[in-house]
């Protein structure tokens, strides 16, 4: 568990991810020395980074899918971590419940889904069926997931730190130049980059690196985001609930899950579900509290199955470790 000025500083991240260590000093009270200590500390335990999320438009054609999938006896430990070897998987876990392993994939291209889905997948050692959904829209994902733990205060300070991205505007990669591409990169992997240090990579001046940063951040195409696993923060249960649900209520019931704070991931769906929704929870009682309390003044929900994570493996292309990035997974 992390310490509470740890905590503070993850949840000013996550509301300004960019923010200066003057403004996050200034925003937690504490010395600039301070704040940089504690963010390298983080940093040097593979507890904490600070990535972009890139808009799936610039990642590839088409939306990303569930895969849900179930083993021979005793093999989901070695299909789990085949599976996370895929460049397509995002995010691999060993689950119980409705599947053994559960897996989100992006695959560049549409004309290449049926290829994973039907055959790479399936081919892996020990894997004996798998079932897949299609995203159709997201609610809510990761970087909007947040630590409720600063005063207004506190914001407000922040404030000035944070870029407002617009709505998405359909950025088609093919049209994107070889600087923003390579830009876009840049961000996947580190999200605080400076301009000067883009600049120095690229070969670009500052200030060109600088317009082209905050381009890229307006327009919605990289959202930075701060990635701890949530066990780190207390949250030592993460499940991805798939909910089917009447089809006049699913938008409506979308939105209300979006909105609860277990929430770190709400999309619409097609398949046999509408809504799958990736959530965490401090305990079990809390899980509980979600499933039978929250979740039962919501009209339309006829039947929901649930996949409780085991052990993570890889979330948003990056491996994990017992809590902390994996070694390899680091630049």
């Amino acid at each position: 568990m992390l310490t509470e000025p740890e905590l503070d500083l993850i949840a000013a991240l996550q509301v300004a991810p960019r923010a200066s260590v003057a403004v996050l000093a200034e925003a937690l009270d504490v010395s600039a020395s301070t704040v940089g200590r504690r963010l390298l500390r983080l940093e040097d335990q593979r507890i904490l980074r600070v990535i972009g999320q890139v808009e799936w438009t610039a990642r590839a054609r088409g939306n990303p899918r569930h895969v849900w999938v179930t083993t021979e006896p005793g093999a989901s430990g070695s299909a789990a971590k085949a599976l996370a070897r895929f460049p397509e998987v995002q995010l691999a876990a060993e689950t119980a419940g409705r599947s053994d392993v559960y897996l989100a994939v992006h695959v560049p291209d549409r004309a290449q889904a049926r290829e994973l889905l039907a055959d790479r997948i399936p081919g892996v050692a020990g894997v004996a069926g798998t079932h897949s959904e299609l995203v159709l829209r997201a609610l809510t994902r990761a970087d909007s997931w947040r630590l409720h733990r600063l005063s207004q205060d506190q914001h407000a300070i922040l404030a000035g730190e944070q870029v407002v991205p617009a709505a998405p505007d359909g950025f088609d990669t093919d049209k994107a130049s070889p600087d923003e591409r390579r830009l876009i990169g840049l961000l996947a992997g580190n999200g605080r980059i400076t301009a000067a240090e883009a600049g120095r990579i690229l070969g670009l001046s500052q200030s060109t690196a600088y317009r082209l940063i905050q381009s890229t951040l307006r327009r919605g195409i990289v959202r930075p985001r701060v990635e701890v696993e949530p066990a780190q923060l207390g949250y030592e249960l993460e499940a991805i609930i798939a909910l089917t649900v009447t089809p006049g209520a699913i938008q409506d019931v979308a939105r209300e899950l979006a909105r609860h704070p277990s929430a770190r991931y709400v999309s619409i769906v097609a398949g046999t579900a509408s809504i799958i929704h990736q959530g965490v929870f401090r305990n079990e009682d809390e899980m509980a509290d979600f499933l039978t309390r929250d979740l039962a003044p919501l009209p339309g929900i006829t039947a929901l199955q649930v996949s409780v994570v085991l052990r993570m493996l890889r979330r948003y292309w990056l491996y994990r470790e017992d809590g902390r990035f994996a070694p390899d997974s680091l630049p």
